[in-house]
């Protein structure tokens, strides 16, 4: 994970709150379907709290994920893209 890559998702994604929804989460990732957000959380890929029915997502985790190997890998399978 390079510094400069990390700077700029943290920059981009700045108006997120600190712990974010599955709504935006799947916003942050480029609008993806709730299903593929589905299948990425419980493909264990991004770690999340599951909390009185609803997801919730540390921002510092999705910025994890966008710098994995599963997330390069997997962009090149979705429609869209951050």
């Amino acid at each position: 994970m390079t510094v400069k890559n990390q700077e700029y998702y943290e920059q981009l994604f700045e108006p997120y709150p600190d712990v974010v929804t599955l709504d935006e989460f799947r916003a942050m990732l480029g609008g993806i379907g709730e299903t593929t957000a589905r299948k990425i959380l419980h493909g264990n890929h991004i770690k999340y709290f599951f909390i009185r029915s609803a997801y919730r997502i540390p921002k510092v985790w999705v910025i994890e994920y966008v710098l994995s190997d599963h997330y390069a890998q997997y962009r090149q399978e979705l429609k869209v893209q951050v």
